[in-house]
């Protein structure tokens, strides 16, 4: 089973699940707005693909935080407080098929993974 995690709103979560639902792949969603994410599983997000993959530094989020939050963005511990206290700084969608862990949406890496 695999399982995507995202808000529904995002423009690119709405084309990951389009493109898994035309591709026939059945998944879990869960909207982390919500429901919360736990701190293990962000520590395992971070620990398969890093915490610099994860943090969204382009979206809304990141540019509204101030200067002491972001400077505070140094090391996986601090990502992961930032990342709990602002689920929306998390680069999305993160789509968890197998253990394997992917960060945003582009069809031809889904299709690698997945097909």
């Amino acid at each position: 089973m695999m399982k995507l995690y995202g808000i529904p709103n995002c423009d690119t979560v709405k084309k990951a699940r389009v493109w898994l639902t035309e591709n026939n792949f059945d998944y879990e969603w869960h909207d982390f707005k919500k429901n919360v994410l736990s701190p293990a599983l962000i520590e395992d997000w971070i620990a398969n693909c890093g915490w610099e993959v994860l943090v969204n530094r382009q979206g809304t989020t990141w540019r509204n935080l101030d200067e002491a939050s972001k400077a505070s963005l140094v090391d996986a511990a601090s990502a992961t407080a930032l990342m709990l206290a602002n689920p929306s700084l998390i680069k999305r969608p993160v789509l968890d098929y197998k253990g394997k862990i992917s960060v945003g949406f582009k069809p031809e890496i889904y299709s690698a993974l997945l097909l």
